[in-house]
């Protein structure tokens, strides 16, 4: 008498052809970036930034390039923000400098050689 095994529950074939999209950059560097430029930024720059490849693993794709998305722009925002609080400082030094050379004249009294 011989008996037939079947595996009940498994198909035996070709395995299901599962695309994944490509994974998303991380940005750590725009990270860092939001850390040199602007500090607050960088706390939640480095949690987007690692959040991209626990969420791509779990299959969730959107979230993994929603996270590497705001990691970016908070980078960009940081340096943004850099950019104008530099030109803010130097357009300060600048009025600063004028103010001073023009109250040097009035409180000085050298006489003149004209």
């Amino acid at each position: 008498m011989t008996q037939q095994f079947q595996q009940a529950g498994f198909q035996n074939g070709p395995a299901a052809n599962h695309l994944r999209p490509v994974l998303p950059a991380q940005n750590t560097g725009w990270a860092v970036a939001a850390l040199i430029f602007f500090w607050p930024l960088a706390f939640s720059a480095f949690d987007n930034s690692s959040k991209v490849f626990p969420l791509y693993m779990m299959g969730d794709y959107e979230g993994a390039h929603r996270a590497s998305a705001q990691a970016k722009k908070l980078g960009k925002i940081s340096l943004i923000i850099w950019a104008v609080f530099m030109v803010l400082f130097i357009v300060l030094y600048v009025v600063i400098f004028v103010v001073a050379m023009a109250s040097v004249e009035a409180v000085t009294d050298y006489p003149s050689y004209r």
